[in-house]
């Protein structure tokens, strides 16, 4: 029997950083909503068998009118005020699921990723109970206090993260059932709450896209127009 893989489209932001009055996720790039790109990424790949959209309050039903032509979508529930409790509301949503379930998070404000990048993660998950997906660092980072570096890790061992993230259920439910309970949870994302609050758990890397741009400035919205216009990666 096939193992259960459920893909949670995030779209919880409200676009305040892109300068939209509405929320980012319903904003047309080449003519399609980013939501709706994002979705179909996950609803046209056959390692899938179910997708939950999390949409940011007040515009549920404008997701849903958009998430009802994909046939694998089973749900679309509204998320929190933060990346945190959007996912905790889809854990809950999922309550239900055996703990052996693979689910990939990922943020509906990347439109581009492509089935690849999929493949990758879910094949991950046959030796890891978390994968993030990564991309070398072209940049130098350094840390800073008050102004002033503080730190400068080689830049070798840096990548920017994106997403999806992919889990095995029962994982992520345990980290964030830690995380819950700690008055000082700080996260952006949910490989970080594994890593803090599972430690003993190998987060496995796995390569992601520059195509996988995440929108989040004006600027992005000029980028994604332009890779509306490319065809995906296929291999």
């Amino acid at each position: 029997m096939a193992e259960r893989t459920v893909a949670v489209v995030l779209a919880g932001g409200t676009g305040q950083r892109v300068g939209s009055a509405r929320p980012k996720q319903l904003i047309e790039v080449g003519g399609r909503p980013i939501l709706a790109r994002a979705i179909a990424a996950f609803d046209d790949h056959p390692g899938i068998g179910e997708v939950l959209v999390v949409m940011a309050a007040g515009h549920v039903r404008a997701a849903a009118a958009m998430a009802a032509p994909f046939r694998k979508v089973n749900g679309v529930i509204e998320g929190g005020d933060t990346r945190t409790a959007s996912t905790v509301a889809a854990l809950e949503a999922l309550s239900g699921h055996p703990g052996g379930t693979r689910v990939l998070f990922h943020d509906a404000a990347r439109p581009f990723v492509d089935g690849p990048v999929i493949d990758r993660v879910l094949a991950a998950l046959d030796g890891y109970d978390a994968v993030a997906v990564g991309v070398p660092s072209s940049d130098t980072i350094v840390a800073v206090e008050d102004g002033v570096v503080a730190g400068m890790p080689p830049r070798a061992s840096l990548c920017r993260f994106q997403t999806p993230q992919g889990f095995r259920l029962a994982t992520v439910r345990a980290a964030y059932e830690r995380a819950l309970a700690d008055p000082a949870l700080l996260a952006t994302d949910d490989c970080g709450i594994v890593h803090r609050y599972l430690p003993e758990v190998r987060i496995r890397v796995v390569d992601g896209s520059e195509r996988n741009l995440k929108v989040t400035h004006p600027l992005d919205i000029v980028v994604a127009e332009h890779l509306a216009t490319e065809p995906p990666e296929r291999t």
